[in-house]
């Protein structure tokens, strides 16, 4: 595995996954993918200043990297084998388990009436629809769909409103027989009908609902929607009704192969392959399975990254490209004839050795010199195909209980943090931009995204330090109090010599020195556990093995928090949630986790843009006091932090990441006591359970924030019994007020004036700092060198029927020509 993904809810959407919830209202809420793992997808006037302008002067984009070829320059026939993560446990994306492999049999063989492009946005799918338009918004919303005249079924059936019908009443949550993992935007609907003709759908909104494109994609047929039983149990392992370029037609477990035949009735551009074969292989099997044949196509971390570089380099099989994305040198011109080679597409270095001779030094360890010789000879026929995932990575703060129930605290970690060196440590060996995501709703390159990150202010040790001492936590305080008497620094355990300070779980491998932080791998969208990459509906946070690690679907299945235990806290939920602050209200000593900061923000902050009412103190330092560096407590009590991070393979780069951070605390004063725990139990036993202080996680970034990100940012409300229920909220800290500019968003059909509410969001979720963005997750693909149309995505969809092998060259004898 390579990045852990979060939880998530909406069908795949993204890996670690968690899906589906209850919302305060009664209704179900859409939950994103489980965070990615690494073996670990939106203003009021007065926020408006906090960001910049949209998308930035220096926001990067990445584009896809799939070896692009015309139709023509594909040839008809064969069969590709993708490499997937498992077996899909079910095939409805709509239920909580559905994964990333979930997501690429629906994207293969069911209708998606919008599809995102590359920089994420929806755009209509000709396939299936002649035009979707929202015709009414007064008194109600109307939209109307006018079907492509020639979608029909695998069953010869048109498609039509009986199947638009059939997925709302299984999906508005009135029918509690469905075991659905979301319905957000069905619960909106009022009313679905036919329109002037069959090929005509009108559907009417009882409330109005922003994200109307979201819906019906994928889109069941009735005879999968129109009951429970087909629903809940029929859908989970058979599709016998479908309309895509493919068709299912057999998963078998124990070959751990799902397989999709070119579907006899589609009316559009036939598939150029016969079959679509995914397989399920472990991430660290990958270089073995490419190099024996298994598969054609696999999402890879760094380290067969290099290996697929070393490869190249040997002089025996040529000296092509060296670094991810880059292709080899007889790949000559792109298939498409635009001239542009794949390593012009996909420049960097993967940071191998120069001659390649430690890399080899280190397999030969473990896999005996014949077979990596055979294996290596075998990667030259790969490239590496490599983008941006959308899915970023950040360092999650737990706000429930402790010192981080107090924003000053965090804050100050946040203030601590050198966001960039971070990303320079996972995306720079891979010759990716390191720029760090300044949006919790949007990455750079889609239409929403802003840098709000001023919100919250930059790396700055002296503030963090007087953020600090505001809260009380002093270099005098760590020491042990006796009759009164401060005990000498020399007595104390956090002073730097005690078992806090230097134990054994803080100075782990992953620990500086060690060859887990000194050479990070690039991060895969899947996540352990998580409920798959993001399916193409829903999403799903991932760390360590992640969920979905970015992908359109998520590796990892989704779980409730409910169901995972993540959705009750033990504490109470005044602790946790706390309530907005008003202008001009008094500052306790500690302000509550929840604090939405409503209050004015400094006068210099305003000179530099910010706007009163977008609470982001810029950590003043409190009358009297110096912070001085080193360990620091309060009333004998160290400050000190549990810091969990996935272990096993793939999980370096987190591991990596995490070790500088704890670096970063150290010269503020915070200690970290660092845990390593397995990816299956990341999630269930430690983020959903509270059972944290800090944590690294990944969460997708979708077209659709203001439905699919609110589960994440939603205020923690208390159960009867006493309990948090927290949704997605697995930090617990949210506001009132970050809750009523999603709900206005939501229901806003002024598309701008949207786009500014999730602005005013976002500024508001940075400056709770309980969710610190700190990079796009990389996405490294190794693809045959002969394929084409497939890759690293980035947030485009795939188009299947278009993905194939390129065609022989037949002039001088040459052999194939490659897509690169």
């Amino acid at each position: 595995m390579s990045e852990v993904d979060a939880p998530r809810g909406r069908t795949c959407s993204r890996t670690p996954c968690l899906r589906t919830s209850r919302s305060r209202s009664g209704r179900s809420r859409t939950l994103r993918s489980v965070a990615l793992l690494t073996s670990g997808v939106l203003v009021l006037p007065v926020l408006a200043g906090c960001t910049s302008e949209e998308g930035g002067p220096e926001a990067v984009t990445v584009p896809a990297d799939i070896g692009h070829a015309g139709r023509n320059q594909v040839e008809q026939g064969g069969t590709l084998r993708w490499a997937v993560d498992s077996v899909p446990t079910t095939l409805n994306t709509f239920q909580a388990d559905a994964d990333a492999a979930t997501a690429r049999v629906a994207g293969a063989a069911l209708p998606s009436l919008f599809t995102p492009d590359q920089r994420g946005r929806p755009q209509l799918n000709p396939d299936y629809l002649e035009s979707a338009e929202l015709v009414d918004r007064e008194p109600k919303q109307v939209v109307l769909y006018k079907l492509n005249q020639e979608a029909v079924w695998t069953d010869g059936r048109e498609i039509g409103a009986p199947d638009f019908v059939a997925q709302w009443r299984a999906l508005s949550g009135k029918d509690s027989a469905y075991w659905t993992a979301r319905n957000a935007g069905y619960e909106r609907i009022e009313n679905i009908e036919r329109g002037k003709n069959d090929l005509e759908v009108r559907v009417t909104f009882a409330r109005p609902y922003a994200d109307w494109r979201s819906l019906f994609s994928p889109l069941y047929p009735k005879e999968t929607m129109g009951s429970p039983a087909s629903f809940n149990d029929g859908a989970r392992t058979e599709l016998p009704v479908t309309a895509g370029p493919f068709a299912l037609q057999k998963i078998d477990s124990e070959d751990g192969t799902v397989t999709l035949v070119r579907n006899p009735r589609w009316w559009g551009e036939p598939a150029k392959l016969d079959s679509l074969v995914l397989r399920a292989v472990p991430r660290d099997r990958r270089a073995a399975a490419l190099a024996t044949g298994a598969v054609d196509l696999a999402e890879i971390d760094r380290g067969v990254a290099e290996r697929i570089a070393v490869a190249h380099k040997d002089p025996e099989g040529g000296s092509g490209g060296s670094g991810p994305g880059a292709a080899s040198a007889e790949a000559g011109e792109s298939a498409d004839g635009s001239g542009e080679t794949g390593q012009e597409r996909s420049s960097g270095g993967v940071g191998e050795d120069a001659d390649g001779g430690g890399l080899l030094a280190r397999e030969r360890g473990d896999a005996g010199l014949t077979r990596f010789t055979s294996e290596q000879t075998a990667l030259r026929g790969f490239v590496v195909r490599k983008s941006l995932e959308p899915a970023y990575t950040q360092l999650a703060l737990n706000g429930e209980s402790g010192p981080l129930a107090d924003e000053r605290v965090r804050r100050a970690v946040a203030r601590a943090l050198d966001r960039r060196e971070l990303a320079e440590i996972v995306l720079k060996p891979l010759g990716l931009p390191a720029k760090p995501v300044g949006s919790h709703l949007a990455l750079a390159g889609q239409p929403g995204y802003a840098d709000s990150s001023g919100a919250l202010g930059g790396q700055d040790t002296a503030e963090a330090q007087a953020l600090l001492a505001d809260a009380g936590w002093t270099r005098e305080g760590a020491r042990a109090v006796e009759s009164g008497t401060k005990a000498g620094p020399e007595k104390s355990p956090a002073a730097g010599s005690g078992p806090s300070a230097q134990s054994p779980v803080a100075e782990s491998p992953a620990a500086g020195g060690s060859p887990s932080a000194q050479s990070p791998s690039a991060q895969s969208p899947a996540a352990a556990g998580s409920p798959s990459a993001q399916s193409p509906s829903a999403q799903s946070p991932s760390a360590g093995g992640s969920p979905s690690a970015g992908g359109p679907g998520a590796p990892g299945a989704p779980q409730s928090p409910a169901a995972g235990g993540g959705a009750r806290a033990g504490a109470a939920a005044g602790s946790a949630a706390g309530g907005d602050d008003k202008p001009g209200a008094g500052r306790p000593a500690a302000v509550p986790a929840g604090s939405d900061g409503d209050k004015a923000m400094p006068e210099a902050y305003k000179r530099e843009g910010g706007v009163a009412g977008a609470y982001a103190p810029v950590g003043t330092r409190a009358p009297g006091r110096s912070p001085v560096a080193g360990p620091l407590g309060k009333d004998g009590k160290p400050l000190s932090l549990r810091f969990v991070l996935p272990s096993g393979p793939g999980s370096e780069p987190l591991r990596a990441v995490g070790d500088r951070i704890r670096r970063m605390l150290d010269e503020v004063g915070i200690r970290t006591e660092v845990k390593k725990v397995a990816e299956d139990s990341f999630f269930k036993d430690h983020i959903a359970s509270g059972h944290y202080d800090l944590a690294l996680w990944s969460w997708p970034a979708t077209a659709f924030p203001a439905t699919d990100a609110r589960p994440i940012y939603a205020k923690p409300e208390p159960a009867t019994d006493g309990s948090l229920l927290v949704e997605q909220n697995y930090t617990r800290v949210g506001t009132d007020r970050i809750d009523q500019l999603f709900d206005e968003a939501v229901g806003e059909l002024d598309e701008r004036k949207a786009s500014d509410l999730m602005k005013q969001v976002d500024a508001r979720i940075w400056a709770a700092a309980a969710s610190i963005p700190l990079y796009q997750r990389p996405e490294l693909v190794a693809a045959k060198r002969d394929l084409a149309n497939a890759g690293a995505f980035g947030f485009s969809a795939p188009r299947y029927q278009d993905i194939g092998f390129v065609k022989t060259k037949p002039a001088h004898g040459a052999g194939q020509a490659t897509a690169g």
